[in-house]
């Protein structure tokens, strides 16, 4: 395989026609190389449409999800980032050469060590990975000028939104399968937010996600 050339296939073919054209998101692509950051056993599918298998049944974001995400949240040099489900590091890696500091945080202590190695491989310095259930956020460095959650939320915590700045911005997939909407929501003010949905799609819950409740009609 011609690392370059599926590299470039994936950029020009998936992700720009997800309406992913902001030139400095495309170049970090060629910048964090994806397959450093995908288990052994499936190098192969670095670049391909698809969720990539991670130990213990958890998976990697299709890459057009990923960059969709990371043009929508605008991130700034100065931005402290949080982001819930690790995996293998690699949305940490890119949003950690956007911003100033990623705090990650991952449920598995064995994903955690695979995204500690492949980041500390890949020289990136100021990424934090926590090891806990992120679900309802992770207080203790709030509040954070982003938030991405890397995996679906059935509904929303409103504990998320309360760890945003004003001006903050959410990026998050809600719903349940089959259908789920990713939206992009920036905090207005103490109790304002506005709500854009950016994309439908579907993809695996975060470990540990809140249950929606069941109502009895």
């Amino acid at each position: 395989m011609n690392i370059e050339q599926a590299r470039f296939n994936m950029i020009e073919q998936q992700i720009r026609p997800w309406d992913v054209l902001d030139p400095d998101v495309l170049e970090l692509l060629h910048v964090v190389k994806r397959e450093n950051f995908v288990p052994a056993a499936h190098k192969a599918l670095a670049f391909v449409d698809a969720e990539i298998p991670l130990p213990g049944g958890e998976s990697m974001l299709m890459p057009k999800i990923e960059a969709r995400l990371l043009q929508d949240v605008n991130l700034k040099k100065h931005e402290n980032v949080l982001e819930i489900g690790t995996g293998s590091g690699y949305m940490a890696a890119l949003l950690a050469h956007k911003g100033r500091h990623v705090t990650t945080v991952e449920i598995s202590p064995e994903l955690k060590a695979l995204a500690e190695k492949n980041l500390a491989d890949n020289g990136v310095t100021n990424v934090k990975v926590e090891l806990g259930n992120g679900a309802q956020g992770w207080p203790s460095g709030a509040p954070y000028d982003v938030i991405v959650v890397s995996g679906s939320l059935p509904v929303l915590p409103e504990a998320l939104l309360q760890q945003l700045k004003v001006g903050g911005r959410l990026a998050v997939i809600i719903g349940q399968a089959p259908a789920m909407k990713a939206q992009l929501i920036t905090r207005t003010g103490e109790a304002g937010y506005d709500t854009r949905t950016l994309f439908e799609t579907s993809v695996k819950p975060l470990a540990s996600a809140q249950a929606p409740s069941a109502f009895q009609f």
